[in-house]
């Protein structure tokens, strides 16, 4: 038999729920053929097969939660085993019948911290609620002794006594009417849709988040991408779209003000000599945020290449955990769904996040004179904690002259 067992799961990930199984028990499966799907805090992921026969056990059920190394079936392997699924499925309760009876296990032995407590000991842990089960004995054959009992008392009383924190309110909710319960659908929210929703509140408790806009106008970057697309298309084999401008100004900006591309660490500010992006990508199942690495390195093209290839396997649920750790700064457009505005949440432990939005024509004036440009607004969102309000504008202004001049990113000014 070879068994399906939850892989390693990445950094602090230690367990998973079960989406979905793709077989059934009896089935035929083959070599990497994906059997399961598991949703982490960070990813959904697929198990495939380890070797290719009938699957014969489903040892967790959709919707249960396992550990890291955990059994999740096994397979009955070999090629003539796919031939006779049916056949194997149909002798399997037969020959369990047939299995000799197993012995039954043996009581478990007493636990080797069962001694005799003497009764003074009992006493003591009567009246102050110490346990003599949890406390080290000096005694004969190590038991407890009325001088452990009071020493390990003696020790409770000197620990600093841990602050009780506010639990958080649990919203009840109230019951509908009968009229409009009919037709409601109480759906389980997926791992993934709960963690984003636990670490939105959690930056939104833990830091001192402000948002600061402007508008920047897209004429020159559009002129631009206009000019070049078809050639830039043929030459990196990926669309030129706006995110590599904004990235490539982005960092620029970060380099200038460092405050916005650094995290605090307890009493600790931790500045970031790297420049790790992540973008956003909106999926079915919730928003994921791949990093583009070392994007100071990048040229537009590769930069292009990176997005495109995590947007595509974000939605096709490939990506993998590690593709979504270490970002120092992030970018979100919610311009894709047509927004105009938004105030967007950090993405902790990260000290900025930029958000664009859709690129609307509006009148302005130039040279007093009023011209139709093509704006749109930004937001800074920043952890006013490490970042102060002039160097958040500043930044932002940053990112704004780069983009209405797109020379300045090639001659660095």
């Amino acid at each position: 038999m070879a068994e399906i067992r939850v892989p390693t799961l990445g950094e602090s990930v230690t367990e998973a729920t079960i989406g979905k199984w793709f077989k059934k028990a009896g089935d035929a499966v083959s070599v990497d053929e994906p059997l399961v799907e598991l949703e982490t805090d960070k990813v959904t992921i697929e198990v495939p097969a380890p070797a290719a026969g009938v699957l014969a056990d489903i040892a967790v059920k959709d919707g249960e939660t396992v550990a890291v190394g955990a059994l999740l079936g096994q397979i009955k392997e070999g090629a003539g085993a796919a031939a006779g699924a049916k056949p194997a499925a149909a002798a399997a309760p037969a020959a369990k019948a047939a299995e000799p009876a197993k012995p039954a296990p043996a009581p478990a032995a007493a636990p080797s911290g069962d001694k005799p407590v003497a009764p003074s000991v009992r006493r003591i842990a009567a009246e102050t609620g110490v346990d003599p089960a949890g406390v080290a004995g000096s005694g004969k054959d190590g038991r407890v002794t009325k001088g452990d009992m009071l020493a390990e008392i003696e020790r409770a009383a000197s620990r600093p006594t841990p602050v009780a924190q506010p639990a958080a309110a649990i919203q009840v909710r109230a019951p509908s009417p009968a009229d409009d319960a009919a037709r409601e659908e109480r759906v389980k929210m997926t791992r993934l849709r709960q963690t984003i929703a636990r670490r939105l509140k959690d930056a939104q408790n833990t830091a001192a988040m402000l948002t600061t806009f402007n508008e920047v106008d897209m004429t020159a970057v559009m002129h631009l991408r206009s000019q070049f697309k078809d050639q830039f298309e043929k030459r990196h084999g990926a669309k030129l779209g706006f995110m590599s401008f904004f990235v490539k100004a982005c960092v620029q900006g970060l380099k200038d003000v460092p405050a916005v591309n650094a995290e605090i660490d307890g009493t600790d500010l931790i500045y970031k000599n790297y420049y790790h992006l992540g973008i956003a990508v909106g999926t079915e199942k919730g928003l994921v945020v791949p990093v583009v690495r070392d994007c100071d390195q990048k040229s537009l093209g590769q930069i292009e290449k990176d997005i495109s290839d995590f947007g595509r396997r974000a939605r096709d649920g490939a990506l993998k955990i590690e593709e979504m750790q270490g970002g120092s700064f992030t970018i979100t457009n919610g311009g894709v769904y047509g927004s105009l505005m938004s105030t967007p949440i950090l993405n902790a432990p990260q000290s900025g996040i930029l958000g664009m939005h859709k690129i609307q024509d509006r009148p302005m004036v130039i040279g007093g004179k009023i011209e139709v440009r093509p704006m749109m607004y930004l937001a800074l969102s920043y952890d006013h904690r490490i970042v102060d309000g002039r160097e958040a504008v500043t930044f932002l202004v940053r990112v704004k002259d780069m983009l209405e001049d797109p020379a300045r990113l090639v001659m660095d000014v």
